[in-house]
């Protein structure tokens, strides 16, 4: 629900299953879904989002039956850190991750990836065309992997120099909105340093770049204050392959200092994420 109103959705209702193991054909059960499509004609909903991954063929089939537009946890993710992303490496990493998801579900894609790229997966199961898109999406992927690696070695070079010069390096980590942004733009303002704050605001995945700031204190002692992407629980295997490069700054900190917010009645869970 959190991440559908960070996507700027109006969540007008939920529904839960319980099953011993997600159906094949529908994920959810024949008659939940025909459930599904009675709910949504009454509530005049326009978009129905699954809390799961579901294969192509499953968000076909769904979206046949309820006739509005189907996605799941793993689009909708793609879609906020999509908006979200500044840097030129966020948004190539959010595109590879995008190119990922898509690959295998080329066939027999309906409406559901549309608002995350033009014709690709919207067309017929013409064979040639599907080879043909196949090839472009791993010709681009391809591309854009080059291009991080050449932004982690320029990365790998400012690192180098940063160790040379013996600043440690503080990074702040923990679940999506816990309050990373907001503790290292305390941290800036007390070091009269308010020109260098960083994006803040009370939304899941309000940071996807990761943002390095020097800190001085009254005795003299520097350090590199570094702001990271939050985690968050189920993220889609393709963006943590996609996220590697940001969430690597973590392992060369000095120091992690984990923002939890004690205010969240289920904190103990964000933790363990």
């Amino acid at each position: 629900e959190g991440l559908a109103e960070a996507a700027g959705v109006q969540v007008l209702g939920t529904m839960i299953q319980n099953l011993e193991r997600p159906n094949n054909a529908t994920f959810i059960g024949k008659g939940k879904v025909e459930e599904l499509a009675e709910m949504c004609n009454n509530m005049e909903a326009d978009t129905v989002i699954f809390n799961d991954e579901l294969s192509g063929m499953q968000l076909r089939n769904i979206e046949a039956v309820v006739g509005v537009r189907v996605i799941d946890r793993t689009i909708l993710i793609l879609d906020i850190f999509a908006a979200r992303a500044v840097s030129r490496e966020g948004k190539l990493q959010v595109e590879l991750a995008q190119l990922q998801y898509r690959m295998p579900r080329l066939l027999g894609f309906g409406k559901s990836l549309s608002r995350l790229g033009g014709g690709i997966g919207t067309r017929g199961p013409g064979e040639k065309k599907l080879e043909t898109d196949r090839r472009h999406i791993q010709r681009r992927m391809d591309d854009i992997k080059a291009e991080i690696i050449e932004i982690k070695g320029n990365r790998n070079t400012q690192r180098a120099k940063r160790e040379k010069a013996g600043i440690p390096i503080v990074a702040l980590v923990g679940y999506t909105n816990a309050g990373k942004s907001a503790i290292m733009n305390r941290i800036l303002e007390n070091v009269d340093r308010e020109e260098k704050v960083v994006f803040e605001k009370d939304m899941l995945f309000a940071t996807l770049d990761t943002a390095q700031r020097s800190v001085k204190l009254d005795n003299n002692c520097e350090f590199i204050l570094i702001d990271t992407v939050g985690f968050v629980s189920k993220l889609p295997h393709s963006l943590v392959n996609a996220f590697k490069a940001t969430l690597e700054e973590v392992n060369y900190a000095d120091l992690l200092l984990h923002v939890i917010d004690a205010s969240y009645e289920a904190s103990e869970f964000h933790i363990g994420v």
